[in-house]
């Protein structure tokens, strides 16, 4: 099992759709893989544009891709201000 943190810009104009969005795709994920997402984002926005983090702890192989057809389905990208990236990590033993 691995945590998968997938971070990416938002412009302040469009945080309440996306905040709704965002939810809604984790809902969903939450009820099919039975994961514990969170959403987070950085304290301070710069230039007009905040920075947000999604986490998934502890989601096993082909989590990526059911994200990624998640958000395909709630309409994410027109809402983001660029790329999402993806970062996976593992616990060390």
């Amino acid at each position: 099992m691995a945590d998968l943190y997938v971070y990416y810009k938002v412009r302040d104009a469009d945080t309440a759709p996306l905040r709704e969005r965002v939810h809604a795709l984790q809902r969903e994920l939450a009820a099919t893989h039975g994961v514990a997402p969170q959403l987070k984002r950085r304290p301070a926005g710069q230039d007009g544009l905040q920075t947000w983090m999604e986490v998934y702890p502890d989601v096993g192989a082909g989590f990526a891709d059911a994200l990624e057809q998640a958000c395909a389905r709630a309409d994410i990208a027109p809402l983001l201000a660029g790329p999402r990236h993806n970062e996976v990590f593992t616990d060390l033993p």
